[in-house]
């Protein structure tokens, strides 16, 4: 079969609480619709021609007639943050959450760390990354111990400045910390966070790599290695995935995700296009960045051209998200929201798909497409869409 789908996965871009959020502790979020009402004068004309208005709560106008299927989906994983998100895209869905530490790590796994890379920790706190470093870089700088946070997600973070602590030297210690947490302890994902600079102006590199725990269960892109289908990975989609069923070229802005997607469209054959845009939810949502969202959000509208432009008559091309990361709220962490999903393809038809009950639906949706067996979760909206 050489049919080929994509899945466009906007980073954090949620459109309106989840019907679960105040369990969460997520009322009120609504990323999209908050962004579009705290950014007067902000349009997004392509957005809108292809229907994302009638997406959730998206605080946009609703096109007459739209040129892509529409709809929402709701999380149906037990978790928020991009792993969990991605996994139930492709079609797992997980009915434990993954530990998280408020309250920072206990100790015995600090001493384990330390006796395993030979270097002191500090911090050990819940926080936002950016802050972590001013409250903690110039000591690392001293000592040269490692600084560890986390968040309100499953993530063990390991700051490191790049002249102090070789950067194969961070990466080799954070995989011995993921194979240490497992268990009890163990987190979705270990982040290596590498940082320049100097005090009062630290920043991070786009040399991050984060080490995921494997999905337990059978995704997609499993399905497709098995079907020897090729699957082309851009941004951090292999880092979520543990490398399983897809490399990835890894991109530091939502540019070069652009242009990467973009390009592979021109050149990819048949299979799976799976990408990740990463800065609505690391540049601007962690940072409470309304201004920075709201450019964000113009990039990808004067995008939108030039990928329907690349889409041939007989692709599936889906745009959704994997979280929520509302900026105009107080929180700096990930959203419990539901998200959108745009369906393009010369033989889509534009209708609503309303909301559906888990993000599986996608994958569900490209194994059928692509005629691998089905996955275990998830409904497939294929036939509602596909004219042909």
């Amino acid at each position: 079969m050489s049919r080929r789908a994509a899945i466009i996965v906007l980073d954090g871009l949620g459109v309106g609480e989840a019907l679960d959020a105040a369990a969460w502790g997520d009322t009120g979020s609504a990323t999209l619709g908050n962004v579009m009402r705290a950014s007067p004068g902000l349009e997004l004309p392509n957005l809108v021609a292809l229907g994302l208005g009638h997406c959730g709560d998206a605080g946009l106008p609703a096109a007459a007639s739209p040129r892509a299927a529409h709809g929402t989906a709701q999380p149906a994983s037990q978790g928020k943050d991009s792993t969990t998100g991605h996994w139930e895209l492709c079609g797992l869905v997980l009915k434990e959450p993954f530990p998280t530490f408020p309250e920072g790590f206990p100790a015995e796994v600090l001493q384990r760390f330390s006796e395993l890379t030979g270097r002191g920790t500090m911090a050990n706190v819940a926080g936002s990354g950016t802050r972590i470093l001013d409250q903690f870089g110039e000591q690392h700088v001293q000592t040269g111990d490692w600084i560890i946070y986390t968040s309100a997600d499953s993530v063990f973070q390991v700051a490191a400045h790049e002249d102090v602590v070789p950067l194969e030297e961070l990466y080799q210690a954070c995989g011995m910390a993921r194979d240490m947490l497992v268990g009890p302890v163990g987190v979705a994902r270990v982040i290596a966070r590498p940082f320049v600079g100097t005090p009062g102006s630290w920043k991070r590199t786009p040399r991050r790599k984060d080490f995921s725990l494997e999905p337990p269960g059978r995704t997609l892109l499993d399905a497709l290695s098995a079907a020897h289908l090729p699957v082309v990975g851009v941004g951090k989609v292999d880092d979520l995935f543990a490398g399983r069923g897809v490399r990835s070229i890894h991109t530091a802005t939502n540019q070069e995700a652009y242009d990467l997607i973009s390009g592979a469209l021109e050149t990819m054959r048949r299979g799976l296009l799976l990408a990740n845009v990463i800065e609505f939810d690391q540049s601007w949502g962690h940072r409470n960045d309304v201004p920075g969202f709201a450019r964000g959000l113009a990039e990808l509208d004067h995008w939108i051209p030039r990928l329907t432009g690349a889409v041939r008559g007989d692709d599936l091309i889906i745009l959704t998200a994997d979280h929520g990361n509302d900026p105009t709220t107080s929180s700096t962490d990930h959203a419990r929201e539901q998200v959108p999903i745009l369906v393009l393809g010369g033989a889509v038809r534009p209708v609503s798909i309303g909301t559906r009950q888990t993000f599986a639906d996608v994958g569900q949706t490209v194994a059928q497409f692509l005629g691998v067996p089905a996955l275990d979760a998830g409904t497939s909206f294929l036939d509602e869409v596909w004219a042909a």
